[in-house]
């Protein structure tokens, strides 16, 4: 997991805590915490960016991810991560979309990328 990690977070990232969540219509939820994450003041500040991340699921990552930087996005990864190499084609690219949104495009459904063994 620590190349994924390095990749999306940069080189000085040391430690989070995260829960993996889905529900009954194969939408994932990750809840994070970070070390030394600091709780705002006003945690109503609406005009801040508040979402860190979104995901899709699309089985021609590749394909997907190509379509986002034509139209003015660019890849986080310069390519997918396999979860299991020679074994199951489950994989995910991070993105960033032309609005500057951070993205993840993920082959197959979130229960089954994250089951038993991903990392």
């Amino acid at each position: 997991m620590g190349v994924q990690l390095i990749f999306v977070f940069g080189e000085k990232w040391e430690k989070f805590k995260i829960a993996h969540l889905s529900t009954g219509d194969r939408i994932g939820v990750e809840i994070f915490e970070f070390k030394n994450q600091e709780n705002p003041k006003d945690n109503f500040e609406y005009w801040k960016t508040g979402i860190f991340h979104f995901c899709v699921q699309d089985p021609d990552v590749e394909g997907l991810a190509e379509r986002i930087v034509e139209a003015g996005g660019k890849k986080r990864m310069q390519a997918p991560r396999y979860y299991y190499p020679g074994e199951k084609p489950y994989r995910m690219i991070y993105m960033e979309d032309p609005f500057g949104n951070i993205l993840e495009i993920y082959s197959h459904s979130y229960e089954l990328i994250y089951s038993a063994g991903a990392y």
